[in-house]
């Protein structure tokens, strides 16, 4: 078990060290008003705790994705521990703590309106749309999820269809409630039998001595699939994931001071490295290595495989337990993902959401269209996830890398692991049978010259944007301003 508690320890570093190397690159400004006093809505702007804001990031960002994208990374072996590991450390936490400290700094936005100030109004208008699409797979993704699980935990005597609708009704409640009333409320709770399941699962593994495979850089697929692209879009939450540029905004408008960021943005993604190495671990050693786990995956999906894992791990009564905290994450992102496109919607055509009519009509269709797309089989949807998913941290981190240029600052944080994923996402939507179904070679090399050109791109975009001064921040309010807007609009809630 080295590999895999030497991973954890560098993980548990990682936020000491090069994490507190970020926060001091990105510069905080503790006096600095934030959006969840300067902008207080009582809806989406509400100021919460540090604790609580860490459950729900925590929650937010942590779906399916660092459970079932490590399992199915496992048939790699043990190759993937080194993505987990490097990736949370010196990629994911870096792109969820600066888009989170960029969005307080500029209101709460979310990423198609940074996209837009900072690499310009046709990237606005891109994003958008590829947000929403991103959301509502997630969305579509995080329903049947779920559903399969608790399906199979109840034995199959509750119909599917009514489990389906039960977490649509739930998803209905929690886009359109003010943040405090479901989201603040039951979320620490959730987080914590998250936290339970899978150190429950983590812990079994290593009293019980389970034989986790050690350091190797083979490819152990049982079907050869090459490691680059594919394990890096397999694995995308745990290490990278995009989606969290989506969900960062909703904490970013919650946050009470930029000093927590570092805690909320950078330490959770950290946290969700660790559940992805447990869960990776778990699929390497309790399967009979990668071809068992490829059968297992072919017979029942990643789900079978967490509900044999916590079973095995903790019994029948700690394995359902373990199942029903898994079953939370997809459930607990779903949610927020569906709130996080009512809100995008919403600033892109400026539209206020302090009445809940107004926060209706922008979520029901989005709701139609996710019914829809339950019907489409599970494999594919999660195909077009996993490469919209990290096309979205490209420009995440393009984005920082820009802020970070125009402020004067090592902007290679942020280009570096951006420039990395560009290459590979690219690869793969050349390659892929989803894509253009360019052969291997030809596809490596179209994502270099493609790569190069938009790196280049970017250098020429920066100096410019750097030579025009565009603002980094937005400036807030005054401090008595807010408070008297706060108590407003928390008196217009009550009413």
């Amino acid at each position: 078990m080295y590999t895999f508690l030497f991973g954890v320890v560098l993980l548990v570093i990682g936020y000491f060290t090069y994490g507190k190397f970020v926060e001091r690159v990105f510069g905080v400004k503790e006096e600095r008003q934030t959006p969840a006093y300067a902008n207080a809505d009582g809806i989406d702007y509400v100021p919460m705790n540090t604790k609580k804001n860490s459950l729900i990031q925590l929650l937010n960002i942590a779906g399916v994705g660092p459970i079932f994208g490590p399992i199915m990374g496992a048939l790699y072996g043990p190759v993937a521990f080194i993505w987990i590991v490097l990736g949370a450390i010196f990629a994911g936490a870096v792109h969820d703590y600066l888009t989170g400290m960029i969005s307080i700094r500029n209101r709460g936005a979310h990423l198609p309106e940074l996209a837009g100030k900072f690499l310009g109004k046709f990237m606005k208008h891109l994003v958008n749309a590829f947000a929403v699409l991103l959301l509502l797979l997630v969305g579509t993704v995080f329903v049947s999820a779920p559903a399969g699980l608790l399906y199979n935990l109840m034995n199959g005597w509750v119909a599917m269809g009514f489990i389906v609708a039960a977490i649509f009704i739930y998803y209905i409640l929690a886009t359109l409630l003010p943040i405090d009333k479901i989201i603040g409320r039951f979320y620490p709770i959730f987080g914590l039998l998250l936290i339970i399941s899978a150190l429950g699962v983590g812990g079994g593994m290593l009293f019980t001595g389970a034989p986790i495979p050690e350091l190797t850089l083979a490819n152990l697929h049982p079907d050869n699939l090459p490691i680059f692209p594919l394990l890096f879009l397999t694995i995308s939450c745990g290490a990278l994931s995009g989606f969290h540029a989506t969900q960062t905004p909703i904490i970013s408008r919650t946050t009470q001071s930029e000093k927590q960021g570092r805690k909320i943005f950078y330490g959770m993604m950290i946290a969700e490295g660790v559940i992805a190495m447990i869960w990776a671990a778990a699929g390497m050693a309790l399967f009979n290595g990668p071809v068992g786990l490829n059968e297992l995956l072919a017979a029942g999906g990643p789900a079978m495989i967490v509900s044999e894992a916590s079973v095995l791990m903790l019994g029948a009564v700690g394995g359902t337990l373990a199942i029903l905290g898994v079953i939370i994450l997809p459930i607990t992102s779903g949610d927020t993902a569906f709130r996080s496109a009512r809100m995008i919607i919403a600033d892109y055509f400026k539209l206020p959401q302090v009445k809940i009519l107004s926060r209706l009509w922008i979520a029901l269709p989005l709701f139609v269209i996710s019914v829809a797309l339950t019907f489409v089989d599970f494999n594919i949807l999660w195909r077009y996830f996993s490469w919209a998913n990290q096309s979205t941290a490209v420009i995440a981190l393009f984005v920082a890398a820009m802020y970070l240029f125009i402020a004067k600052k090592n902007y290679w944080i942020a280009l570096v692991p951006g420039a990395f994923m560009l290459m590979a996402t690219t690869t793969y939507i050349l390659n892929a049978q989803i894509g253009f179904r360019l052969p291997m070679d030809v596809a490596l090399i179209g994502a270099t010259v493609i790569s190069i050109f938009l790196v280049a791109l970017f250098f020429f975009a920066a100096v410019r944007a750097r030579r025009e001064n565009i603002p980094l921040e937005v400036e807030a309010p005054d401090w008595d301003d807010a408070l008297a807007g706060a108590a407003t609009a928390a008196s217009t809630t009550q009413k």
